[in-house]
């Protein structure tokens, strides 16, 4: 025990020391430029990389908090400044990958524990070395006694503990990310992380959600949900998915194969909630893989919440009147739906400068989700001119929509990764079909 609180003591001094190392640097830099007349812009570009280095290099001696950041941000990935693109994405991939396997014998006794001590007998066959890491468990190769060939997830003992003191942790790194990744609100990230993570550590919850997805699925022409085989609170079991990870359709796949996952991932992403009944709230490459025969293959369900009544309408029409460029409609429909405070105004000038450079790169009902496009958008999103203090003040999230915030996020998600696809395809037919209140309102208008 004691040895654990000193592993913890020192995780907390590493993540506490980064920002004021920083901070320190930043001010002896400052001095530098004052006291020898150096470029200023110079010795800020290399704080930047300094800083980078540095936060990557401490989140990747951690385990299952740094690597859920890590997934999380690699969804913004494509919004990050061009000239850092490069390292960021390579951080990236080290902090997703460095998690250790346990060792054999650790999980053998966690299969122990969850499936009883004759749990070999319910297999063919299982494969001892994992062959994969993911934040708070691994995955095993095996075959089910019937032949099946499965997934075998295991937790890592004590990952409940371990998982909430890091998200708790990296609080104090979310302004840290500000310095090389603008416009993404980090300390949201991290809080939602914090808010959601007691559902994702019970496998039980998990597999319940898959069971879900796999049933309104099952025998798509588009889309795979493996079916679950067997759960406990700390293992889960479902059917193999042979398939080419979304990460190796982004770094070496073809045009077709990345305009067809992105076409894919954005109809999942805006099909489900009618069609399930719940959203995947978990968008990042490594949940999607590309089967031989084009569909989109879905894992990892823990971050998922339930939209029984599909999107709220209001989300249709909302699109509906920014792709008409119809603002004073759009401005009426906010507040008629309670998304602007009661007694105040909202200036227009803004959504407009937002809204509108959207609008110009569709091309009829095609689009070209581009790392180009989204990396503008950031820019805009944070020129100073499009940041109305007073629109802030004055739009709300309705009370009666409380998953209004969660869908704009799973949205942007989707949208991060198509734009590391560089995919590009008729979107606009996706919202017509899905989303409801926008081809309706079209009609009734």
């Amino acid at each position: 025990m004691a040895g654990k609180r000193r592993t913890g003591l020192a995780r907390s001094a590493k993540i506490a020391a980064l920002p004021m190392g920083i901070m320190a640097r930043r001010m002896t830099a400052t001095g530098k430029a004052i006291m020898t007349g150096a470029d200023r812009g110079a010795i800020d570009e290399a704080l930047v990389d300094k800083a980078a280095d540095e936060v990557f290099r401490v989140l990747g001696e951690l385990k299952g908090g740094a690597m859920k950041l890590g997934q999380a941000l690699s969804v913004a990935e494509a919004a990050v400044p061009p000239r850092f693109a490069d390292r960021y994405r390579d951080a990236l991939s080290r902090l997703q990958n460095q998690a250790p396997p346990m060792p054999i014998a650790q999980a053998r006794r966690v299969l122990d524990e969850q499936l009883g001590t004759r749990w070999r007998e319910r297999f063919a066959s299982f494969q001892d070395t994992p062959i994969a890491a993911a934040s708070i468990g691994q995955v095993h190769r095996a075959v089910w006694k019937d032949g099946r060939r499965v997934a075998v997830k295991i937790q890592y003992p004590g990952a409940d503990v371990a998982l909430m003191s890091d998200l708790k942790l990296l609080r104090m790194l979310s302004g840290t990310f500000g310095v090389f990744m603008p416009g993404v609100n980090v300390k949201e990230l991290i809080e939602e992380f914090v808010d959601r993570t007691a559902d994702e550590l019970d496998y039980r919850l998990e597999a319940d959600h898959q069971r879900r997805f796999a049933k309104a699925y099952a025998d798509d022409p588009n889309f795979f949900v493996p079916r679950v085989i067997a759960s406990s609170p700390k293992v889960l079991i479902t059917e193999w998915m042979e398939a080419t990870p979304l990460s190796r359709i982004i770094a070496e796949g073809t045009v077709a194969q990345r305009d067809r996952a992105g076409m894919l991932l954005a109809e999942f992403g805006l099909g489900s909630p009618a069609r399930v009944g719940y959203l995947h709230c978990d968008p990042h490459p490594g949940n999607y893989q590309l089967l031989e025969d084009g569909r989109l293959g879905i894992i990892d369900f823990g971050a998922t919440i339930a939209v029984p009544d599909g999107l709220p309408p209001i989300v249709g029409e909302l699109a509906r009147l920014g792709m008409r460029q119809d603002y004073d409609a759009l401005l009426a429909a906010l507040r008629d739906n309670g998304f602007v405070r009661p007694g105040q105004e909202l200036d227009l000038d803004p959504i407009r400068n937002m809204v509108a450079p959207i609008v110009a790169e569709f091309d009829g009902e095609h689009l070209h989700i581009s790392r180009r496009m989204l990396q503008e958008h950031v820019l805009r999103a944070t020129d100073v001119k499009n940041m109305s203090v007073h629109n802030t003040m004055a739009v709300r999230t309705p009370p009666e929509l409380p998953d209004l915030v969660m869908l704009g996020r799973v949205l942007a998600g989707v949208i991060g990764v198509c734009a590391q696809l560089d995919a590009h395809g008729p979107f606009l037919a996706l919202v017509e079909r899905w989303l409801p209140g926008y081809s309706e309102a079209g009609e009734a208008a």
